[in-house]
């Protein structure tokens, strides 16, 4: 009688998780599942390519990217700059800097190159001009700073940069703004500048690699994973196993999917920024990319702020222009959350979230970017994000309970290759 009671309540509890895990009868066997993933490895690894620059497609001369230097190089180039300073104070011409434009009418986005680049404008920004005379005080400070830095060949952070001269500069992001105008007019990538964003992003899963000479096997990592480093100089010697690299805007999913060890399951590379893309994420992501050949998976919220961190990856920011050849990642496909998804996989009202005006602004304003232009596919799901009015989480999946993402939504979305 017991062992029957015993059957009864297993076969109840057996129908329970079926019913509160819907869609998990459409899965097939994980073997079926990895078959899929290396066919996406091989042919991602088939269609790599040489990056284009601006010479292959013909906008050397009309548009401007910036390079990795040297630290000798970059010293030379800021006293290059400081002698024509002099030169032109000595002529009586004043004492002013060519400083190239990052505003939005100089920026042009290239489908050949699937990112977002800097056009050659500039503008002069001179100690005589009451507008610029304080910028003009803080480009030269910030120069006198990364000279330091390079000649005793040290690191730090924007924030220590920024406490250097407190009074002068009032406020981090007018140091961090002409620490991007400092790049453009030494005509170096940031990290040539020895000036580095404190550590956000993070990393577990297949991948093996050097960090400053340490050997760190993500898998060894715990649920938290290993921090990205800050400097990807120091990084090399990328050894992985995987199948693919699975980008999570959020870290409350990456946590998920790091305890519930799905990298095991599925052989990947699992790697966030916690919201926002920061420096050393994209060029780590590149890195990865670029190196092991993976495909790239991205996993962000159903709204229009996961597409535009989804396109800071793959296109490049504005504010980043001049860099875009080493920050962004090619052929990012957009896994989920979508906005079909919601109905697909009947996500619950109770948890999709109405749009605010602003959303729906920020959803149109997408709509009319060239990169989202690009990609019907976007646009479709765009459009009706906007048309719906409704935006979801990725939490939202935990409605179904809260290893729904790795037991059936992402093995689901695998199995079909829904990506875009």
């Amino acid at each position: 009688m017991a062992d029957k009671k015993k059957r009864r309540r297993a076969a109840h509890d057996s129908d329970s998780d079926s019913d509160a895990l819907p869609f998990k009868s459409k899965l097939k066997p994980d073997s079926v599942i990895l078959q899929t993933l290396k066919t996406l490895k091989v042919s991602s690894a088939a269609s790599s390519s040489k990056t284009l620059t601006l010479a292959d497609v013909g906008l050397s001369t009309t548009c401007r990217e910036v390079t990795d230097l040297p630290i000798d190089e970059v010293q030379y180039n800021i006293g290059s700059v400081m002698l024509n300073l002099a030169r032109s104070i000595l002529a009586g011409e004043g004492f002013s800097f060519n400083v190239p434009s990052r505003s939005s009418a100089n920026q042009l986005y290239v489908p050949e190159l699937d990112r977002i680049i800097l056009k050659d404008k500039s503008s002069v920004r001179a100690f005589s001009n009451v507008s610029t005379v304080r910028k003009t005080t803080i480009t030269t400070r910030i120069l006198q700073l990364i000279h330091q830095l390079c000649t005793k060949n040290i690191h730090v952070t924007k924030r220590d940069l920024f406490y250097t001269d407190v009074k002068l500069f009032q406020d981090q992001t007018q140091s961090d703004a002409v620490l991007d105008d400092v790049s453009c007019i030494l005509g170096c990538t940031r990290s040539s500048l020895n000036v580095v964003a404190a550590e956000k992003g993070v990393v577990v899963g297949r991948l093996i690699f050097s960090d400053d000479g340490d050997i760190i096997d993500c898998t060894k990592m715990g649920m938290g994973g290993k921090a990205i480093p800050p400097n990807i100089d120091r990084v090399g010697d990328m050894q992985s196993d995987a199948l693919f690299i699975l980008l999570v805007e959020k870290d409350a999913a990456y946590m998920r999917l790091a305890e519930d060890r799905f990298y095991n399951r599925f052989p990947c590379i699992i790697v966030t920024a916690k919201g926002q893309p920061d420096v050393a994420t994209r060029l780590f992501l590149r890195k990865m990319k670029m190196e092991l050949n993976l495909p790239v998976l991205a996993l962000v919220d159903s709204d229009p702020y996961g597409l535009k961190i989804l396109s800071v990856y793959g296109c490049g920011s504005k504010n980043m222009s001049y860099d875009s050849a080493n920050l962004t990642t090619p052929d990012i496909k957009w896994l989920g959350i979508r906005p079909s998804d919601l109905d697909k996989y009947k996500i619950p009202e109770q948890c999709r979230l109405p749009m605010t005006e602003q959303d729906i602004k920020t959803g149109k304003d997408l709509l009319e970017e060239d990169f989202v232009k690009k990609n019907p596919a976007w646009v479709e799901e765009l459009n009706l994000m906007v048309k719906t009015k409704q935006k979801a989480e990725i939490q939202a999946l935990s409605s179904f309970g809260f290893q729904y993402l790795s037991e059936v939504y992402l093995p689901l979305k695998l199995q079909e290759q829904d990506w875009l």
